[in-house]
């Protein structure tokens, strides 16, 4: 199998992560004297053991957004699935304009239907349970907020049902075609614009009218778009947290999904398809060869930001928007998690010793070299650093590409 420039240099940063090629720190523990390593990680953005910081980062971050007296929802945006061969040869512009079509949608939608001022943060998934390639959006977004001319709070509020208890954000019908409306059109500017790079199956939309025509099949069915709200009919800051950290941090697939790879041949748990299996997880397996094609193709384009802030939440509207939520509801600013609240990857810093139960001290520290010097030394001459799941040619060659890299 041949890999772009990019998924290569992401899965050998991978492979390296927390090996002795990245050097680290020597710990002693001061009772017993026993000693142990602790290398240091690749902090690649993709890498499944880095995932513990960055979902305590995150949750950090994501914490000051969160007020005690609103309810929160997650929205998720889907593109339809005839979409998918022309997103990946086209994932920069594309994976962009879904960002922007379903911001626009929910602010165009909030304002008009709460006629409050809308504010959301949205990370972008890429993947399905079987790793397929599946873009969609998950948006974090307030069911409040101050009315729009600031002078009041406004809570979401069903159109027929004043007296509906349960939660409500929008009409996801409405919201959808919204969605539609907004890609549809920003798709047009792109195809139209010569933005886009079309491969052989595509070209027959630099025709406008096939263009026209295939635009027109997009639209003839409503796109998904999912709105869940509170699950206890009430958000709890924490539970919020809690909840949404798993899909606003997570990657492809975690460990504990995984079954065996074996015989060159991966099984993990993946849900069914099947509406009769209840969405079940069962086991789903692939040769280490595709299930590596599958993870790779869900590496973002080099400087893409996944997770964005949108309306009050943008980063030069935040401080005056939660400073004029607090006002409105006439609560103080947010207090810290307490310790006990906190997620289980954030671990303390220093490794405790297994016999005393003591806290090891650092003897010795080697910062983490340099991706040139790591290259340079010419590392993969040894391969015991690989792992089975991941036993691929990372040489320079001069094969085609992976669909989506070129």
């Amino acid at each position: 199998m041949s890999l772009a420039s990019q998924a290569k240099s992401v899965l050998s940063r991978i492979l390296l992560c927390r090996t002795a090629t990245l050097k680290g720190r020597l710990y002693e523990c001061p009772t017993c004297h026993d000693q142990c390593h602790v290398y240091n990680s690749c902090v690649d953005r993709h890498c499944p053991q880095c995932g513990g910081a960055r979902r305590a980062d995150w949750l950090e971050k994501t914490e000051q957004l969160i007020l005690p007296e609103v309810n929160y929802f997650q929205v998720v945006f889907t593109l339809p699935d005839q979409l998918s061969g022309l997103i990946l040869g086209n994932r920069h512009p594309l994976y962009d304009l879904l960002f922007r079509a379903a911001w626009q949608a929910l602010d165009e939608t909030l304002r008009k239907t709460g006629r409050f001022q809308p504010a959301a943060q949205l990370v972008l998934h890429t993947w399905n349970q079987r790793l397929g390639h599946h873009p969609h959006i998950h948006a974090l977004v307030p069911g409040g907020g101050p009315s729009l001319d600031g002078e009041q709070w406004l809570n979401s509020r069903h159109p027929t049902q004043p007296r509906r208890r349960k939660p409500f954000l929008v009409d996801n019908t409405e919201l959808g075609r919204s969605f539609r409306k907004h890609f549809v059109d920003g798709l047009r500017q792109l195809v139209g614009g010569g933005k886009l790079r079309l491969e052989s199956a595509w070209q027959s939309l630099q025709d406008p009218p096939q263009r026209e025509m295939w635009l027109d099949e997009l639209c003839a069915t409503d796109w998904n778009v999912f709105v869940e709200g509170p699950p206890h009919g009430r958000s709890q800051p924490t539970d919020v947290l809690k909840y949404l950290a798993a899909y606003m941090t997570g990657g492809p697939i975690s460990d504990r999904r995984l079954i065996s790879d074996e015989d060159g041949v991966v099984t993990f748990w993946a849900r069914s398809k099947d509406k009769a299996g209840a969405n079940r997880p069962e086991p789903f397996s692939l040769t280490g060869t595709e299930f590596v094609r599958r993870w790779t193709m869900h590496i973002l384009p080099k400087g893409f930001t996944r997770s964005r802030s949108y309306g009050g939440y943008h980063g030069t509207k935040r401080a005056a928007y939660l400073d004029a939520c607090r006002q409105l509801l006439g609560i103080a600013d947010n207090e810290p998690l307490s310790t006990e609240d906190q997620p289980a990857d954030a671990q303390p810093s220093e490794p405790m010793c297994p016999r005393c139960e003591v806290v090891m001290q650092c003897i010795r520290e080697q910062s983490r070299p340099s991706w040139k010097q790591v290259f340079e030394r010419g590392i993969y001459a040894d391969p015991t650093l690989y792992s089975p799941m991941f036993h691929i040619d990372l040489q320079p060659h001069h094969a085609h590409p992976v669909e989506g890299y070129g």
